[in-house]
This record gives structure tokens, sequence and C-alpha cells, in this order.
């Protein structure tokens, strides 16, 4: 598979996790439930989140098809 297949799958499953992040999945309404080393569950599925998408970025900067044309520069 080539760099820019990869990309867009990056770039769809970045923005499938935003979108994610905005729903009653990660951020029910009215609940704190259940804790986790007793952070509140929108709070450690918010880390999770940040974890994922900085991932995501890393990965992103590896494979993005613009980068080698920058480096032969």
């Amino acid at each position: 598979m080539n760099k820019s297949l990869y990309w867009i799958i990056c770039r769809i499953a970045a923005l499938m996790l935003v979108v994610i992040t905005f729903t009653p999945l990660v951020m029910p309404a009215g609940t704190h439930g259940p804790a986790l080393w007793g952070m509140p569950y929108t709070l450690w599925t918010g880390i999770i989140v940040s974890i994922l998408l900085v991932l995501l970025t890393f990965i992103g900067t590896r494979i993005h098809p613009g980068r080698k044309n920058s480096e032969e520069q």
C-alpha cells in the first residue's frame, strides 16, 4: 500500500475520533460514573481520545504524501 492510502485512512480515523468525542458515547448527559482510579468516565475517556489524537498526529507526520518532497528540497 502506498502512503496516499495510509494518509487517507489516518485522516478518516482522526475525523471519526473527533466526531465520536462529542457523542453520548464519550460525553453522556448527566452522569459522571463509572470511575477509574477516582477519575470520572468523561475525564478518562477524554484522556484516551487525546492520546489517540496525538498518535494519529505522529503517524500522519510520518506518512504525509508531501513529506518526501519537503525532504528533497
